[in-house]
């Protein structure tokens, strides 16, 4: 199991957000689901976590591409899905989310050594476009000195 490399990444989430705190959390998934992200088919380009009630995470509009194999059992793509967290993690998260400000951003589902599907969820705060220019002159400038440097 270890031989898996599976590591989807949320590559806008940074971009948008500014990351104050990171989790990692177990996901609730059927057979086929993890069937299928094993094979590297899942996006989180859309998905976001909110609470459904005081103890329960869930994440929205994570695409999770039919099994190839699967039969008629298959699983919906972008159903919900329940994230698995320490009590206190889960009441830290909620606190800083009624605040005010804050959100909870997935930024990147991997399988771990065990060969579990894990997911590295963020509280984040949402940049400015400033912030975001900021981002992008930042990247323009390390790109540049990046093909200096191999030259």
């Amino acid at each position: 199991m270890a031989d898996s490399k599976v590591n989807i990444k949320n590559r806008k989430a940074r971009f948008n957000y500014e990351v104050l705190d990171t989790f990692e959390a177990g996901i609730k998934l059927l057979g086929t689901e993890i069937k299928s992200i094993r094979e590297g088919k899942a996006s989180l380009q859309e998905a976001y976590c909110y609470f459904a009630d005081e103890s329960r995470l869930m994440v929205k509009n994570m695409h999770v591409a039919e099994y190839s194999h699967g039969n008629i059992n298959n699983h919906e793509p972008l159903r919900e899905r329940l994230l698995l967290l320490h009590k206190r993690e889960l009441q830290k998260i909620k606190a800083e989310v009624e605040k005010g400000n804050r959100t909870i951003v997935p930024l990147n589902l991997y399988i771990n050594d065990r060969g579990l599907a894990k997911m590295k969820i963020a509280l984040a705060q949402g940049k400015k476009n400033y912030d975001k220019r900021e981002s992008i002159k930042e990247r323009d400038v390390k790109r540049d000195m990046d093909r200096a440097m191999r030259r």
